[in-house]
């Protein structure tokens, strides 16, 4: 018998900061139909449709999920209804 994985669609909190603030012209939004699990790769991808601008980051950005961060890859993350989601651009020096 083969195990079928059950996708939930859901509402999650995005809170931006730093460059990722200023390249999406917002600090917090809410995403909704966001399915779980799924990959940070394409979490980073449905952030990407809603902010193009956000690509500036790629390869440099981590996503911060349940406070733990995750690095955009192939890595799946479940999500709950209402979690909040953290995208942390590198921090410069100073």
């Amino acid at each position: 018998m083969r195990e079928q994985l059950l996708t939930l669609l859901l509402q999650v909190i995005v809170l931006y900061f730093a460059k990722s603030a200023e390249l999406s012209g917002l600090k917090e939004e809410e995403l909704v139909a966001v399915p779980t699990p799924i990959s940070s790769e394409d979490l980073w991808g449905l952030l990407l449709q809603k902010h193009p601008r956000l690509v500036a980051l790629q390869g440099q950005v981590v996503l911060a999920v349940h406070q733990q961060y995750v690095a955009i890859g192939d890595q799946l993350v479940t999500l709950a209804d209402g979690d909040e989601v953290a995208v942390v651009p590198p921090l410069s020096g100073g």
